[in-house]
């Protein structure tokens, strides 16, 4: 159970960090719920974590019916998750990089963060737990999941971020997808 909580702390810490020091400067987005938010963030200046929650209700709702390990263990990842990338605002005016090294980091902040959390089996809910619950039925890559819900997120915000910053986009989802990925692989030991 440390060892849980301890990931949700460290894991919203980086998402906080990622999304508020590397996307929201430049106006870019991840996919997700994360995504989501910022898009509606942009666009209508709600914090993005409150939208987070908000617009995870019934996703959540899908997890109590069909598996409440997932339910209770993403509960945890979702409010510190969308309490960190709220909590972190003021970050946005300390980091101080280009677009390109931006859409890296964030993406490798995020990734790291969301592929950390689903390690130890939990995760920021949204698009993370709908990822999980389909791969309970089919034995399809959580990472790579979430890397083509990510692809659906980011194009629907390509009017409100426009071309360039959509493109940048496309680099952080793909960062985040791999260490998402790279994070989840579980290690076996060769004797």
């Amino acid at each position: 159970m440390k060892g849980k909580l301890l990931a949700v702390l460290v894991g919203s810490l980086m998402l906080g960090v990622g999304v508020n020091g590397f996307l929201v400067p430049h106006h870019l987005l991840d996919g997700g719920m994360i995504g989501i938010g910022l898009i509606i963030h942009y666009f209508y200046g709600f914090p993005a974590g409150l939208t987070m929650i908000l617009l995870s209700i019934p996703l959540f709702f899908l997890a109590w019916i069909l598996e409440r390990k997932y339910f209770f263990h993403s509960l945890y990842g979702l409010l510190a998750s969308s309490l960190f990338i709220d909590l972190f605002v003021p970050v946005k005016r300390g980091i101080h990089l280009g677009i390109l090294p931006s859409a890296f980091m964030g993406g490798i902040l995020v990734g790291c963060g969301i592929g950390l959390m689903l390690r130890y089996e939990t995760s920021t809910g949204g698009t993370d737990l709908f990822a999980q619950l389909i791969h309970k039925f089919f034995p399809l890559n959580v990472g790579i999941l979430i890397f083509i819900i990510d692809g659906v997120v980011v194009l629907s915000g390509l009017k409100v971020i426009g071309l360039e910053k959509f493109i940048f986009s496309l680099l952080t989802i793909t960062c985040a997808g791999l260490m998402t990925s790279l994070c989840v692989i579980k290690r076996r030991i060769v004797y």
